[in-house]
């Protein structure tokens, strides 16, 4: 079903639209980049890395909390239809990453795909542009972690072994909700959680460290789900596993909210946005900071933490392994090791 055009209000556009009828139907549009880097940089304690690539802006996904949303409006467009349907697309990643390695001043840090939004979202069946990176990385061997919740990262796996073979890899599934009908109400885009276990199951069986991620833990929708997610990704083969609290900032709690109400239901989602601000001390979208917004104060996120502990512990979960120092990156042809790792470990 086509879903019509809608987007919450832009602090950074000047005008807003106002249709006095139905809005027209929201269509796919690709949009190419002329971007003169790839690399982001990121300073924020409460993410786990340095340098992200992201081949693709905006994700056909669709997932309502992704807070992401926020960052298409820099780009002029909106939070919410804009950046699930106009996909801006890094044809030049894998040269640019390729130039970024070999500057002097690159140490061979690990690289995380997917710190926004998905590398492996159906267009890269026809763009291969995390493809096409993830060979200049296994060229230089650079380490890489990936986050996705597509099997399609499957259709890698010559190109991940090779990294792996230098234990340079690890790749997280994220699955933060079993229920298909939840899913489909908040991830309408992503492939169905028997999918994302099916892929973490073939990953696994060819040896390459893989593990769950349940993020977003939501409040009143997922959170008691959380020892049943460990269950069947361990049963599947994760080796590893990892969550964060929902942090939604203006626009992006705009449209969650908007979501719920309208695939389940008022009541649900009064319980699903009361449980949330409970988790972060009657803020839904406060002036949270650092490692602040991937946490929350509240009993009811401690009791979370417990549950997930517990259940980690009992599963037997491995801690992420140990990424090898100094980093095995080198420059092709010139044989050489450069640079420390100077950030946390990988998951």
């Amino acid at each position: 079903m086509a879903r019509s055009t809608w987007n919450p209000p832009s602090p950074f556009q000047s005008t807003t639209v106002e249709w006095e009828g139905p809005p027209p139907p929201a269509r796919l549009e690709v949009i190419e980049d002329d971007s003169r880097g790839i690399l982001s940089e990121n300073s924020s304690p409460d993410v786990p890395f340095r340098w992200g690539v992201n081949p693709y802006r905006g994700c056909t996904h669709a997932c309502a909390y992704c807070y992401a949303r926020r960052f298409h409006e820099l780009l002029g467009y909106g939070a919410g239809t804009d950046f699930e349907t106009r996909i801006v697309v890094k044809r030049h990643a894998p040269a640019l990453l390729e130039a970024a390695f070999r500057r002097p001043s690159w140490r061979g840090e690990r690289v995380v795909f997917s710190g926004a939004t998905d590398c492996y979202q159906p267009l890269e069946r026809r763009y291969r542009l995390t493809r096409a990176c993830l060979e200049v990385c296994a060229r230089f061997r650079n380490p890489v972690s990936i986050l996705t919740r597509s099997p399609l990262v499957v259709r890698d796996l010559d190109v991940l072994q090779e990294l792996h073979r230098h234990r340079l890899l690890g790749v997280s599934f994220s699955l933060p909700i079993l229920d298909r009908a939840t899913c489909q109400a908040l991830e309408p885009g992503a492939s169905l959680p028997k999918h994302r276990l099916r892929a973490i199951e073939e990953l696994s069986l060819a040896g390459i460290p893989v593990g769950v991620s349940i993020a977003p833990v939501i409040p009143g929708l997922n959170d008691q789900e959380v020892p049943s997610v460990l269950r069947a990704a361990r049963a599947a083969g994760a080796r590893f596993a990892w969550m964060g609290l929902v942090r939604l900032s203006p626009c992006v709690a705009v449209v969650f909210e908007r979501r719920l109400r309208s695939t389940l239901g008022d009541i649900r989602a009064n319980r699903v946005m009361g449980r949330i601000s409970a988790a972060r001390s009657g803020q839904i979208s406060g002036r949270r900071t650092g490692a602040q917004r991937m946490s929350g104060p509240g009993a009811s996120w401690e009791a979370t933490k417990r549950l997930f502990e517990v259940w980690h512990a009992r599963l037997g979960f491995e801690e992420p392994a140990a990424r090898r120092s100094p980093s095995p990156f080198r420059v092709p042809g010139q044989g050489r090791q450069l640079g420390l790792f100077g950030d946390k470990p990988a998951v």
